[in-house]
């Protein structure tokens, strides 16, 4: 290809971490036919042609503890919900295309602590 040529959407755009897609068929033994995750790998991998990302779905449930963040209407959900930490999950970057909305700069902090217990990073 020339550097002229322009590659197709879904193959060049950079994804954010900390944005919302909906996705199809999510798999991994999930009754809804569509899911929304947020993208939770790191920056610099998103920025590379890496073909998965790893992600934390949304859920309509929240049970309040510490690998839940709340989330809702203000980042493009339907409704209250809560992004569970404790199932992290890596998706293809292609099944990631009907995006959502994007976590506030305060969740996002949530989101990394929520993480690290997830994790359980000190």
């Amino acid at each position: 290809m020339s550097s002229g040529e322009e590659f197709p959407l879904q193959d060049t755009r950079v994804l954010t971490r900390g944005s919302l897609y909906r996705v199809r068929r999510p798999g991994h033994g999930d009754p809804r036919a569509t899911r929304a995750f947020v993208v939770v790998s790191r920056q610099a991998l998103l920025e590379t042609s890496f073909s998965t990302v790893v992600c934390a779905p949304v859920y309509s449930n929240y049970h309040g503890i510490a690998t839940q963040v709340q989330v809702g209407p203000g980042v493009g959900l339907k409704s209250a919900s809560a992004i569970h930490c404790d199932n992290l999950q890596s998706l293809p970057r292609t099944s990631l295309t009907d995006y959502v909305g994007r976590l506030s700069p305060g969740q996002l902090e949530e989101l990394d602590e929520a993480l690290r217990v997830a994790v359980d990073l000190r």
